[in-house]
């Protein structure tokens, strides 16, 4: 049997301003790069949105699973940016 406890408390629900525009930004493709690394490696990085440094985030074997890396980054990010709209239905009941 399983049993759900709560205590009534929550945690922030939502982020600050400059949470929210950090993830807008990172959500742009062209915000993000690829970089060939001497050891043969892909390394993603994304431009830092208030200057002109890039940071970087994964390193991969590939090409392609270096730009799969940045799809999943700007899917997962996108995800985080449409909930913040509040709870999606998914079904209901009569």
């Amino acid at each position: 049997m399983t049993f759900l406890y709560t205590s009534g408390f929550r945690a922030a629900t939502q982020p600050d301003q400059r949470v929210i525009d950090h993830w807008k930004h990172i959500t742009k493709k062209s915000n993000w790069r690829i970089v060939q690394l001497p050891n043969g490696f892909f390394q993603t990085e994304y431009k830092h949105p208030e200057d002109e440094d890039w940071i970087d985030v994964t390193r991969r074997e590939t090409m392609n699973g270096a730009e799969a890396a940045i799809d999943g980054s700007i899917e997962h990010y996108s995800k985080k940016l449409e909930f913040l709209k509040g709870p999606k239905v998914v079904k209901t009941f009569e």
